[in-house]
């Protein structure tokens, strides 16, 4: 049986059939972004289980941001975006990981985490992990003591968590 916070996230998920490209089932995460009750159900349940664990929460881009900042904002911390390269000013900290079909790069901001935070990583989906995976690698050459991953939804026939595999997981829900 499903525990209310994963009945929660999977009703507020959306099916969206051949998107980005055909033959992929896309998890959309917007109706529960949109329900306030919802949105303010999960980030009681993830703070919950990091207060006073955490010196800063980061959220991978985009979709991690909207779930990051209240998280943050409720834990009494800091945020810091994790972005698509070329998308902040200033100084970057850059890792490059690989797709299915070639490559991409995320970034955060020189001297934007502290060396030895303790940071909570957030994004919406944990798919086949490489964005994670990226991020942490990205946290810790930026000094950061990565306490854990949180995911709303895990697409779990994707093995995502398998490349997190010395940082606690955990997701909302499970599909």
């Amino acid at each position: 049986m499903a525990s209310s916070i994963e009945q929660i996230v999977l009703e507020q998920t959306r099916d969206v059939a051949d998107f980005p490209s055909p033959g992929v089932q896309f998890k959309d995460l917007s109706p529960l972004f949109a329900s306030p009750a919802a949105m303010r159900a999960v980030v009681d349940d993830i703070v919950q289980r990091h207060r006073g664990e955490v010196d800063l929460v980061c959220g991978i881009e985009a979709r991690g941001f909207v779930v990051g900042a209240p998280v943050a904002l409720a834990l009494d911390v800091g945020f810091v975006p994790v972005r698509k390269a070329g998308k902040l000013p200033g100084e970057v900290l850059s890792e490059t990981y690989a797709l299915e079909y070639g490559t991409a790069t995320i970034e955060i901001q020189t001297g934007a985490i502290q060396p030895g935070a303790r940071v909570l990583l957030l994004d919406d989906v944990l798919a086949t992990g490489g964005t994670a995976s990226a991020a942490v690698s990205l946290l810790r050459q930026a000094g950061a003591r990565v306490r854990a991953f949180e995911a709303l939804l895990e697409l779990s026939f994707l093995a995502g968590r398998s490349a997190l595999e010395d940082v606690p997981t955990h997701a909302l829900a499970t599909v």
